[in-house]
């Protein structure tokens, strides 16, 4: 057998294995369609304890899949945040099962009316590469906690974390309550045409809308987590070297490849020369002026994202804007690109117009709140806002005046692994939540049960009509 046809047949028993995980979820679910509190608490409790005993074979499988990723940055970020998320929902689970009382209307007084959180059934997560098991399990951890049974989608950029996390599941969980697919699955529409209970996406607005429009075929709810331009907004007395550096950090963390990274600061024309030279000193702060072999700082992914970096640079050079890079440049095959500054853009460029999930930094300025409020107004509604200011009226108009999926006030990202409050976008930037209590209702049903007391007399409302109690 050659290789073109070794690889063709692989590709239809991972098809195959998909459509028969499918029909064992669906059944079981027929089965038991509805867990018990103590049976979803379980399922929790013993994700938690596999992500903790694999966390070793997790870092070093993301680094490999990366080039280069340190396992500090993937303990903090993706493992830390999964323990964190299935801590919270086993804390809160009873009180988010508990059926949900609700006030009849007068003319049915004596009677009741609750809400009852059911499993939806089926849910289809699909994961990004930039985190991913912190992104395969949040939406795993509120899928589970609802009563749901799961198949995952991971990245066919992630081979060898695909690998681990398959693995970590298997030991706990049967297939038929959670599964993973992987880079073995050439055509990603055979997982999403399947006709799932509710599907989660995180991935850009261009697939996310791919991904909406099969899901409508199967008239499937979606949440979608698509990222955007998100922007931090340093406020004209605010200090620029605090700015900077949490900028910075929020900007060179998993090397920028982050859905809720500062996308470009705007900054009072009168502070941009500061804020840069900030810029810089903070990043030679966290990494010593290098980043080629540096063992706290990851490498852009691939080639290919390397390449789409580089041609947003060259693209702004080209059409006059000053490009600061923050470390020398590494020797080929390496991909530990350092933070590179864009002063001077102009918005027909790329370094303006596309997100860019990457070490650049655009660096804005405005005259006045108004004028950065209608740049960002201006735009697709992002995923995330950062406003630095210590005033708070001028932070209550920039939130009330603007729109984004979340906001951190003088810092970035950290309301994203606070798992007490929903996570997610609005308009370009996504649909839904997940985390805690509105993830919970999300992945649940919402079924309203009316009861009718023994005498009540809803006969009054039967026909023939036109009785005086019907009249009044």
């Amino acid at each position: 057998m050659n290789d073109s046809t070794r690889q063709a047949q692989l590709a239809l028993e991972a098809v195959e294995r998909v459509q028969r995980v499918y029909a064992a979820q669906r059944a079981a679910c027929l089965a038991q369609p509805y867990p018990s509190a103590d049976e979803r608490l379980e399922r929790l409790r013993a994700l938690k304890r596999q992500t903790q005993r694999y966390q070793d074979l997790l870092a070093e499988a993301m680094s490999a899949d990366f080039g280069f990723r340190p396992a500090a940055e993937s303990k903090m970020l993706d493992l830390l945040g999964s323990v964190l998320e299935a801590n919270h929902a086993v804390s809160h689970l009873k009180r988010w099962m508990k059926p949900s009382k609700r006030s009849t209307e007068l003319l049915f007084l004596g009677n009741s009316v609750k809400v009852l959180y059911q499993p939806k059934g089926v849910v289809g997560v699909i994961v990004p590469w930039n985190f991913p098991i912190y992104l395969a399990m949040g939406p795993l951890v509120t899928a589970l906690a609802a009563g749901n049974r799961v198949m995952i989608k991971m990245s066919e950029v992630t081979p060898a974390t695909n690998a681990v996390f398959k693995t970590l599941l298997g030991e706990v969980f049967g297939e038929d309550l959670v599964a993973v697919v992987g880079e073995e699955l050439v055509d990603p529409n055979v997982f999403t045409s399947l006709p799932f209970d509710h599907i989660v996406f995180t991935g850009s607005p261009a697939v996310g809308r791919t991904v909406m429009r099969t899901a409508a075929q199967n008239l499937t709810p979606v949440t979608l987590e698509l990222g955007g331009k998100s922007p931090a907004v340093v406020t004209r007395h605010y200090p620029v070297a605090d700015a900077a550096l949490r900028i910075t950090h929020g900007k060179s963390v998993n090397c920028g490849q982050i859905c809720i990274a500062p996308d470009y600061a705007l900054v009072p024309r009168e502070s941009v020369d500061a804020f840069v030279a900030s810029v810089k000193s903070s990043f030679e702060q966290f990494y010593g002026g290098h980043t080629e072999g540096n063992p706290n700082f990851t490498s852009v992914v691939s080639d290919r994202q390397l390449q789409r970096i580089e041609a947003v640079l060259a693209d702004a050079r080209a059409k006059g804007a000053t490009v600061t890079a923050c470390a020398p440049q590494p020797s080929a095959g390496n991909r530990q690109l350092p933070l590179h500054i864009v002063t001077g853009a102009t918005p027909d460029m790329a370094v303006l117009k596309e997100e860019l999930f990457g070490p650049v930094l655009p660096v804005v300025p405005y005259d006045s709140t108004d004028d950065a409020i209608a740049f960002i107004n201006e735009r697709p509604r992002p995923l995330a806002l950062y406003c630095f200011s210590h005033d708070n009226a001028e932070r209550d108009d920039l939130l009330r005046r603007t729109h984004s999926g979340g906001v951190s006030v003088n810092d970035w990202g950290w309301h994203a692994i606070n798992h007490d409050a929903p996570f997610g976008g609005i308009g370009n930037s996504g649909i839904g939540n997940y985390h805690g209590e509105e993830g919970f209702r999300e992945m649940s049903h919402a079924r309203t049960v009316f009861q009718r007391r023994r005498w009540f007399p809803t006969q009054l409302f039967h026909p023939p009509y036109g009785s005086f109690v019907q009249r009044l």
